[in-house]
């Protein structure tokens, strides 16, 4: 059971009681009538030969509340996407799939660079982008629920609690994230326990009072893929095309929303998911690489907040991070301890010694180019640039499911 204390400046939603599923749906079925939900499922096929995806489509068969799920399937071919659509057949609510390969989608992407707005590499900074212009097309969800499809302990209270603070017609609630505890045998989450935290506390200590800082360390798990935001977010937050997806949506949510509507809900007594690999070897993959772009978002941020970072500083930046990263393991030590999980310190210790190469790499890539990767451009810039093109992103959505339907069916 979780406790109710509130820290930070975000409003915390506990986790009190349980198996209140029953109610939150119940409830949720009503206030969706004035604010429906669209549900967003960034997925690889890959993901649809997992047991994880399995559970989360079985879960999801059950939910009433939703007025459309859009699962944007990507690195699939024809026959796979064919399969990947299966899945959904004869569901309660109404399901369209957006097939990121198709040449009718990619010749989307194409007119945007004509045109001077890269939506940039593939990934899943680019497909939560699409899916939130194809729901502003469709124009009937006021709410956008996003969840990750590798979720091995999927339960559809997860997606229950994530909608409820947005749809209650009392909260007023604009965006919300969810957090949890990943803990098996022992605790995993290493970019947020041991690089991400720190790193904000660090920053911290080198910025005292930034409101920004002090916004995102009010997150308890602030690179949660689960999130819920209201359509009008949608239209007008940036998205990074790398892995500090996470960092940046709560940046722009911070530039976009008041923090007084902005809350985090606690999802789940414990989240299991895939877990990536350290990489310690090659900084252009796993924990290293994700650890290096996040990095990047933060420092991007906080420069376009007014923050000056000089060589100097960045030094002193990466020795004050191991110090406190390396403080923070002895807590995590003592709280395994307590509860019988397994430790492995060398273990922490190499993961600290990891996000402290890929700080330093983060901070000379970000004096090399401040810029770097530009943001996938808001909504509202799209439009004004080629007005059609929601129109032509539902033809292309449109086109795509009845010539493989079609295909399906002989």
């Amino acid at each position: 059971m979780s406790d109710f204390y509130q820290t930070g400046v975000v409003t915390t939603l506990h986790r009190l009681t349980q198996n209140q599923v029953t109610r939150l749906e119940a409830d949720l079925e009503k206030y969706s009538r004035d604010k429906p939900i669209g549900l967003v499922l960034p997925a690889l096929y890959s993901e649809f030969e997992t047991v994880a995806m399995q559970r989360i489509v079985a879960e999801l068969r059950q939910v009433r509340y939703l007025q459309r799920i859009v699962l944007v399937l990507g690195r699939a071919n024809r026959e796979q996407y064919v399969r990947a659509k299966s899945f959904f057949d004869n569901f309660y609510t109404p399901v369209d799939v957006i097939w990121i390969d198709s040449e009718r989608v990619q010749g989307l992407f194409r007119k945007l660079e004509e045109r001077g707005l890269s939506a940039g590499p593939d990934g899943k900074g680019r497909s939560c982008w699409l899916s939130y212009g194809y729901l502003l097309a469709c124009r009937d969800c006021d709410v956008i629920a996003l969840h990750d499809c590798d979720i091995v302990n999927y339960d559809r209270q997860l997606l229950a609690r994530l909608c409820y603070p947005l749809v209650h017609p009392h909260m007023g609630f604009e965006f919300g994230k969810g957090y949890y505890a990943r803990v098996s045998d022992r605790m995993h989450g290493r970019v947020t326990r041991l690089f991400m935290t720190p790193l904000i506390r660090t920053l911290e200590g080198m910025e005292p009072g930034n409101p920004f800082l002090r916004y995102l360390d009010s997150f308890r798990y602030a690179l949660a893929g689960e999130f819920a935001m209201d359509i009008n977010l949608a239209r007008v937050n940036r998205i990074p095309a790398d892995w500090g997806l996470e960092v940046g949506v709560l940046a722009e949510v911070f530039r976009n929303c008041a923090v007084s509507r902005t809350c985090q809900v606690d999802l789940m007594d414990n989240y299991e998911h895939k877990h990536q690999t350290l990489s310690s070897d090659d900084r252009t993959k796993g924990l290293s690489r994700m650890a290096c772009d996040i990095a990047k978002s933060l420092f991007r941020t906080l420069a376009a907040e007014g923050v000056v970072f000089t060589m100097d500083d960045f030094r002193s930046m990466q020795v004050r991070y191991v110090r406190m990263a390396q403080d923070t393991i002895a807590r995590y030590y003592a709280d395994a301890m307590l509860n019988g999980l397994k430790f492995d310190r060398n273990a922490e210790e190499t993961a600290v010694t990891t996000f402290a190469q890929s700080l330093r790499v983060a901070a000379e890539e970000f004096k090399e180019d401040p810029d770097g990767l530009p943001l996938i451009p808001n909504w509202n810039r799209v439009l004004s640039a080629i007005p059609e093109f929601f129109d032509l992103l539902l033809d292309a959505v449109n086109k795509d499911t009845r010539e493989l339907s079609r295909m399906a069916a002989v």
